[in-house]
């Protein structure tokens, strides 16, 4: 019978600032290199003990046991041998077992409601819920993420391996809502909440947080470094270099949204004027295209994606990013908004930043932050990312 994974286990601890590194246990060892083989089992699919050895650096002893144990746990299973004529004994392939474990994903940042998915391990979408919102806030979305969570078990049709969580808001590393003032959340321990309910691991994190991490890790054509900046009812930003997410010092990097960029603009609901989020979020947006009408509404949108030229224009300055994926509603963030982005930022960088620069909308949108929500879990519990 397949070992199962223990899934009961606390939160981990907030990171403490310049923490000191410690000992490297032979546990963590194994633990790693248990992560470097499922790693190149998902990025790469089926490879023999021999492909994993060489393209890992383990020892063939080493990863044969690893294998031996994932196997145990019905995490990977074999498919037979390698088709082909080759010299020698044939090579067994492996693979992981899709299947073996589900995922809860859920993402919080609709503003009409809060919607989930059951994935497979290669984030294959097998279920969908949304929850009405109905203007909640507080305890009250609380419950209403909890009955959305409880939905999403119930519907699983393999063993859980966690559920991970998509909020806006600054979410700090230990997963704590630090405040989201959407919903009305400060400091709020939301994973705390859903384990208590329900007694499976959970990982949150922001919402454009996940959408990057989504994007870096399914996407082949993404890269190790990228922004992805969310149109929605807010304005945010998630930002990968070098295969990691970035999340600063106060864990808000990406607050992009109170950026002024306008000092004569609109009031947004920080008190200043002219941010960023006053300028582009969707509802702000669409209702000036209202009142615009039809032949003022290509206006609308260049004025728009030229405010969010201005914001992203130092940002590709001092990091030299190749790509910028905007996330939004496709009438509002295509077409003229991003031509216009993408003019401005040309207008203010060096030629050989904005002629390197591919700023593109996102795929699949709609699932972006669900997608990284199934990445939260699949690094947290199997170190895959």
């Amino acid at each position: 019978m397949a070992q199962q994974l223990d899934h009961r286990h606390d939160a981990r601890p907030a990171l403490r600032p310049r923490q000191l590194a410690e000992k490297a246990l032979p546990e963590h060892n194994r633990r790693h290199n248990r992560a470097l083989v499922l790693q190149h089992l998902f990025h790469t699919g089926a490879m023999s003990r021999a492909d994993l050895a060489r393209e890992s650096g383990l020892t063939r002893v080493t990863v044969g046991d690893l294998v031996g144990e994932l196997q145990g746990e019905g995490v990977v299973h074999e498919l037979g041998q390698r088709p082909g004529a080759r010299p020698g004994k044939p090579a067994t392939l492996v693979e992981i077992d899709a299947d073996a474990f589900h995922i809860a994903a859920i993402d919080l940042s609709p503003g009409d409601a809060f919607v989930g998915v059951v994935t497979n391990l290669r984030g294959e979408v097998l279920h969908r819920v949304a929850q009405p919102l109905t203007g909640a806030t507080g305890e009250a979305a609380i419950e209403k993420v909890l009955v959305l969570v409880a939905a999403l078990i119930g519907a699983a049709g393999s063993r859980l391996l966690g559920i991970g969580v998509g909020t806006p808001g600054i979410v700090d590393a230990a997963g704590i809502v630090v405040q989201a003032p959407n919903l009305g959340w400060y400091d709020l321990d939301l994973g705390a909440r859903i384990r208590r309910a329900f007694d499976y691991p959970v990982h949150v994190a922001n919402d454009a947080n996940a959408a990057a991490l989504g994007i870096r890790t399914f996407d082949a054509d993404a890269g190790d470094t990228l922004l992805v900046v969310r149109v929605e009812h807010g304005v945010g930003a998630g930002l990968v270099i070098g295969g990691g997410l970035v999340q600063g010092e106060q864990f808000a990097a990406g607050e992009i949204g109170h950026v002024v960029v306008d000092e004569n603009g609109p009031e947004c609901v920080c008190g200043r004027r002219g941010c960023l989020e006053a300028i582009i979020a969707a509802p702000q947006l669409k209702q000036r295209i209202a009142d615009a009408g039809e032949g003022g509404a290509q206006r609308v949108l260049t004025d728009a994606g030229r405010a969010l030229g201005l914001a992203l224009s130092p940002v590709v300055g001092i990091l030299n990013l190749t790509l910028v994926v905007l996330s939004g509603p496709a009438e509002l963030v295509g077409g003229a908004f991003i031509d216009a982005a993408r003019q401005t930022i040309g207008a203010r960088t060096m030629s050989a930043l904005s002629s390197g620069l591919e700023l593109r909308t996102a795929t699949g949108d709609e699932d972006l932050v669900l997608m990284g929500a199934a990445v939260l879990v699949l690094q947290g519990e199997l170190g895959v990312s």
